[in-house]
């Protein structure tokens, strides 16, 4: 993709019961509609059963897998993603999430910064000692890892603690749906922090020709908590929605994570009719200077 255009997520709300068998279709359709990855969420059927499954359908899209940090400790979850990316040639991405039963809210960011140092070292190719308060390590290091397929963290959360992990820990700082003043916010503090951290918007988005097609179809998006408030979804004409991305563009986003109506038919719907506006802005914008 052209390096002024965002890199594209569609979000797979993998809920249970749900198999390989009823997924693969949106899979097939996401690539084949050029997103860059599939965004594969936690708190339903297991994230890396998924991927695996979906990665033998597809040939080329990636995978955004949601990795809850409080259900294995951070050597385990390096040798899963160093087993997935080698299986998939690459293709990996991971959206680590602040989570562990029982545990403040400062343990929960304490122990999510830790391990992410140590994932990123050890998926990196190095041996590591660590003793935090919350992970030890000693003498780690997986065989022979594939360091030619980078594996690039993404993290969210709105707390000023996941600015910091952020700015330290991640590539990609996720931000939840709001509108582009409160984006603009989120973004200005963990900028000065990282100047090279990336941006990523989670974002409930229906488009159709007409405004009533759109607010109609929008009410069979089912909300699961992680793409934002359902008042803060962009809803409306095709032109309208693709404005909207743009403004997000303007305040320094570089990745969207895409949620749509659950059909198979819906990311070529967003690929056709949303994506060309977008980018003709972009490309308008670029040749202006803007």
């Amino acid at each position: 993709m052209p390096e002024n255009h965002p890199l594209l997520h569609w979000y797979l709300p993998a809920r249970r019961p749900a198999d390989i068998d009823s997924l693969a279709p949106t899979a097939l359709a996401a690539e084949r509609a050029g997103f860059d990855s599939l965004s594969i969420p936690a708190g339903g059927p297991d994230p890396w059963a998924l991927a695996s499954g979906l990665c033998r359908h597809t040939e080329r899209i990636g995978f955004l897998v949601a990795l809850p940090t409080g259900s294995a400790g951070p050597t385990v979850i390096a040798q899963q993603a160093e087993a997935f990316r080698r299986f998939a040639g690459g293709r990996l991405r991971l959206d680590v999430g602040a989570h562990g039963a029982g545990l403040t809210h400062d343990q929960r960011y304490g122990r999510t910064d830790e391990v992410m140092a140590v994932v990123r070292d050890l998926l990196d190719g190095r041996r590591i000692d660590f003793q935090g308060e919350h992970v030890q390590v000693e003498g780690a290091q997986l065989s022979d890892p594939a360091v030619e397929h980078p594996v690039p963290l993404y993290f969210g959360g709105e707390s000023p603690d996941a600015d910091g992990i952020a700015a330290r820990r991640a590539d990609v700082r996720l931000v939840r749906s709001a509108p582009p003043a409160v984006v603009a916010e989120r973004i200005a503090r963990s900028r000065d922090r990282n100047p090279r951290l990336r941006y990523g918007l989670r974002l409930r988005l229906v488009g159709r020709s007409e405004a009533s097609e759109a607010r109609d179809a929008a009410g069979r998006i089912l909300d699961d908590g992680r793409s934002g408030p359902a008042q803060d979804a962009v809803i409306g004409t095709y032109d309208e929605v693709a404005r909207r991305l743009f403004a997000y563009r303007q305040l320094g986003i570089d990745e969207f994570v895409l949620y749509g109506c659950p059909s198979p038919g819906e990311p070529a719907r967003v690929a056709g009719e949303i994506l060309p506006r977008l980018r003709a802005l972009t490309d308008a914008a670029a040749v202006c200077g803007a």
